[in-house]
């Protein structure tokens, strides 16, 4: 039943927000749990000032997902959201150690808008000392690549020589 489009009928107690009245009646600056699972990364620092939800949304912005929602569905997101959200989680929880990401044509689907902030994220995890192998054909990435090694033409012995190198 993949083909057809989800409908969800919104529970006549909770309003479809999935909370009790009990949870919904306590509040931070006036908004429900429900109300502030709607903010976004650019809307949620106006509400809570502890320094890792800053921190985590200022990256999310810098990163250009600063418009989804908290409480946006995965299934939802794109290749490029889901990838810069895991960079974002990475530059958060291995700060102060230095790693090794390998990704693989992480610009398959990405408009050119996306290509950009990617990058961006990839400036920030080589700013912090983790290093980045990165196999891709992105005319874009593939210039901004400090070594870049072609496999090719052939097999073997025949292909993997550096062709550029900074």
């Amino acid at each position: 039943m993949d083909f057809l489009t989800d409908v969800y009928e919104p529970c006549e107690l909770c309003q479809g927000s999935g909370f009790k009245s009990e949870v919904l009646a306590a509040t931070i600056n006036g908004k429900s749990i429900a109300d502030v699972l709607q903010l976004s990364f650019e809307e949620l620092p106006t509400l809570f000032t502890h320094s890792k939800i800053k921190e985590t949304c200022q990256l999310a912005v810098q990163l250009g997902l600063g418009y989804l929602s908290i409480n946006q569905r995965l299934k939802t997101l794109s290749g490029g959201e889901l990838q810069r959200l895991s960079l974002i989680h990475s530059l958060l929880e291995n700060k102060g150690k230095t790693c090794l990401f390998l990704l693989d044509e992480p610009t398959t689907g990405l408009h050119m808008l996306d290509v950009e902030h990617l990058m961006v994220a990839f400036d920030k995890l080589l700013d912090a000392g983790h290093s980045l192998l990165v196999i891709e054909h992105h005319q874009t990435l593939v210039t901004a690549a400090d070594y870049l090694i072609e496999f090719g033409p052939g097999a073997g012995e025949l292909g993997g020589k550096v062709v550029r190198e900074r």
